[in-house]
């Protein structure tokens, strides 16, 4: 008798397909880690984030550093004139005598790696949270890494090559380029809109030379908002707001969009731009500028432009998540206030060293802006326009973001 051999393939599905019938392979998948919202303070003097709570008292869970290669990449810059030239001019332009070791930071969608930008090293690396290594690194092109933006699913990252004029957009997990775009001159703020079908860039121009009088400004560059599709990242419009500006009357104001936020129905983008203490509304549909609101000027604030920093007066924008308030960082002016929508009328004035950032807290109750000249964050109730808590942090905190870590996570 001859006896039939069964593919080993063919036997192992045959088996694969009895124990599921009988129920005895229906053995449940790993569970997910539970994850624990927090907020990210990236302290830009120091290398440093430090992870607090994400609403409430605002305790810090953890610090760690997000420069484990430090000496690696210093040693890389001294040995090339022109990286070092770069490297020199970041520390005394932007960095105002200090390195520039963390700009942004999104955590990734499971909560194990903090994805960060790091200017003076002009790349964005994946810190592992459990160990405090190296994941992977992008060197950006140019010389200068800048303002991110995580899209809404979590699963790429946009980072901004400020001497490169280009937008990187890497897969948050592998560090993988996804694809690029070309900008005007020095791409900062980006963010997603249509559900992460677009990402806006705006370019701010050259903000590190002392020709800031007003009648200067074209020496400042090509400055522009990008919008990109990115399902291909081809460039599907340009906005340049100085004929928006000139058209609204306030040829006075400078077109470098700097922080910038869309109503929650993405029909409004509130903006500041350079030099400028105050609010800037456009209106997406008809392509116009609908109100400019001048905001409060301290009279401590030094008149000189050339001292404010790189070319910003305010710097530092959120909106409530029912879209009705506005959160403000009035940089040079020392200053942070909650600003009524339909109105753009400021409320109290809440006295801020050097505010450089505003984030909505995770229940969505305050505004939570850094404090780069007191190394400390605070947060602002939307409801009253009065500060409600203060935690100190690192050297010169910068970009604060919400993200995820396992829950019972401590820093490595």
């Amino acid at each position: 008798m001859r006896v039939q051999l069964v593919p080993l393939r063919r036997l192992a599905g045959i088996v694969l397909a009895a124990l599921l019938t009988f129920g005895i392979a229906a053995v449940p998948a790993a569970a997910a880690p539970a994850l624990r919202q927090v907020m990210f303070v990236g302290n830009n003097w120091d290398g440093t984030v430090d992870v607090i709570e994400a609403s409430g008292g605002y305790s810090r869970v953890g610090r760690l550093s997000v420069v484990p290669d430090k000496s690696q990449r210093l040693s890389e810059i001294y040995l090339n004139p022109i990286k070092l030239a770069f490297y020199l001019g970041i520390q005394q332009g932007p960095g105002e005598g200090h390195d520039q070791l963390v700009d942004d930071m999104y955590t990734t969608p499971t909560g194990d790696a903090l994805v960060v930008s790091r200017p003076s090293f002009a790349d964005v690396v994946s810190i592992d949270l459990a160990t405090g290594a190296l994941r992977w690194r992008f060197p950006v092109s140019g010389f200068r890494s800048d303002h991110m933006s995580v899209s809404p699913d979590g699963r790429s990252v946009a980072v901004s090559a400020s001497t490169g004029n280009t937008v990187h957009v890497l897969d948050i997990v592998t560090g993988r380029q996804l694809g690029s775009f070309a900008t005007g001159d020095k791409p900062h703020e980006n963010i997603y809109t249509g559900s992460g079908r677009y990402l806006w860039n705006s370019s701010i121009g050259e903000v590190n030379t002392a020709l800031d009088e007003p009648w200067l400004d074209f020496t400042k560059g090509d400055r522009k908002i990008t919008i990109a599709d990115t399902t291909t990242f081809k460039v599907v419009r340009t906005v340049d707001m100085r004929s928006r500006l000139d058209a609204f009357g306030r040829k006075d104001l400078s077109d470098a969009v700097r922080p910038a936020i869309f109503t929650p129905d993405e029909s409004k983008l509130y903006f500041q731009v350079s030099f400028f203490p105050g609010l800037i509304e456009y209106d997406v549909a008809t392509d116009k500028i609908t109100r400019v609101r001048d905001l409060p000027q301290n009279p401590a604030t030094d008149p000189n432009r050339t001292t404010w920093v790189n070319d910003s007066r305010h710097h530092g924008l959120s909106i409530s998540r029912d879209g009705a308030k506005l959160c403000v960082a009035g940089t040079m002016d020392d200053y942070a206030t909650v600003v009524d929508r339909a109105t753009l009328s400021p409320g109290p004035l809440v006295t801020a060293i050097k505010p450089y950032w505003a984030t909505v807290s995770a229940d969505g109750r305050d505004c939570v802006i850094s404090e780069a000249g007191a190394d400390r964050v605070t947060a602002i109730s939307f409801a009253t326009g009065r500060a409600v808590a203060s935690v100190p942090v690192g050297d010169h905190p910068q970009r604060v973001r919400i993200g995820q870590v396992p829950a019972g996570w401590t820093a490595p």
